[in-house]
């Protein structure tokens, strides 16, 4: 019992997605009905995400990309480099396995080279690529994919309509990286890249080549939207449980948990005849505002699924909750992955990670708020 009272205290996501569900439950009795509107794949996807990823540190396999790395010399180009890096991938494998990919490299590289004071303000603007390099694709958050799936707009037509919120995204993030280092726009960092990297062991390249293979798995099965998910799902934990077991233990199942906690809440409320009711009066017409606003309370995911069925202005929902991670760290669940990833390394600093997120990212959030506001108006 201590220890899990340990673990809430350390875990404040954990504790807000936990209270949440439970009174949601008051709100909905638990049936069979309810578990059947939670997220199983959204959850199934970040299971597998996570366990291959912690044998791809575990075996090293992001070796080319630190060897690539170490070829930027300086603080800012580092920082671009993988700010960008995150905004651009997180387009094809969703803004959760971008932040899962690359803020575990962010903080080992930074770590090595001796410049932990940059770390905090370079995870808020990765957390703030994810968010907003995401929003272009219809399969780059979960969010966007069950809106496009719902919608039946075409592929193009989803494009064009966040093409230009992308744009301005990309432009400010330039900007906001570019200033943390403007005192010293050629503050150096050196590291050792074979130190921190690893090596490559020839007898473990058995092992390489299963997580790489999982991995390529895993992206088809996100980019493709198969319904065979959950028997990949199986494979994928059959494959590590015979050849690798040991990193089924190093999954975060703290983090699962908290999703599932919010699945829990989202379709608690929306099963509810009275909550219904309100919404199908208050949302049409405030879709963009409502999408921002739920989102602080459920993240953006849930919020999507609770506000679709009230929805006369696709556009406006899209656009609220794609900028719903720019307020707090609930208002994303990619926000909560990025959280979690930091204080898994950092116990006892999760206060420092909320206060330097909150801010960085509200500072974004003021200059693209209203003209996502105005874009809105823009039917698909």
């Amino acid at each position: 019992m201590k220890k899990i009272a340990e673990l809430f205290k350390k875990d404040l996501m954990l504790s807000v997605s936990l209270l949440a569900a439970l009174v949601s439950l008051l709100i909905t009795p638990p049936s069979p009905t309810l578990l059947a509107e939670i997220d199983w794949h959204t959850l199934a996807m970040l299971f597998m995400m996570l366990t291959v990823l912690e044998g791809f540190k575990k075996e090293h396999i992001f070796l080319p990309l630190i060897r690539l790395t170490g070829r930027i010399g300086s603080m800012a180009g580092l920082s671009l480099f993988l700010v960008f890096s995150v905004f651009f991938s997180s387009m094809f494998v969703t803004n959760d396995v971008s932040l899962i990919i690359f803020v575990p490299l962010t903080i080992l590289l930074f770590r090595s080279g001796g410049k932990e004071k940059y770390i905090l303000p370079v995870l808020s603007m990765e957390n703030i690529a994810a968010v907003r390099g995401s929003m272009l694709t219809p399969f780059g958050s979960p969010q966007n994919l069950f809106l496009f799936g719902r919608s039946g707009v075409s592929a193009g037509t989803f494009l064009v309509h966040m093409l230009p919120l992308w744009l301005l995204s990309g432009l400010l993030l330039a900007l906001f990286v570019l200033g943390l280092f403007r005192r010293e726009p050629r503050e150096p960092i050196r590291f050792d890249v074979n130190e921190t990297g690893g090596c490559w062991l020839s007898e473990r390249k058995k092992y390489r080549v299963l997580y790489i293979s999982l991995f390529v798995l895993i992206l088809f099965t996100i980019v493709s939207r198969t319904g065979l998910w959950a028997y990949i799902t199986a494979s994928v934990f059959l494959a590590v449980f015979l050849f690798d077991r040991r990193t089924l233990l190093k999954t975060d199942y703290v983090l699962l948990v908290t999703f599932l906690c919010f699945f829990i809440f989202s379709s608690s409320v929306s099963a509810n005849p009275a909550i219904s009711a309100f919404l199908q009066r208050a949302v049409r017409g405030r879709e963009y505002w409502w999408g921002i606003l739920l989102s602080q309370i459920v993240s953006n995911v849930p919020a999507a699924i609770v506000l679709y069925p009230f929805t006369e202005n696709l556009p406006a929902l899209l656009y609220g909750v794609d900028s719903a991670g720019l307020c707090t760290l609930i208002g994303s669940l990619a926000s909560v992955i990025n959280y979690r990833i930091y204080v898994r390394e950092y116990p006892g600093r999760g206060g420092s990670f909320i206060r330097v997120f909150t801010l960085t990212s509200l500072a974004f959030f003021v200059l693209v708020v209203i003209p996502g506001y105005l874009l809105s108006a823009w039917l698909m």
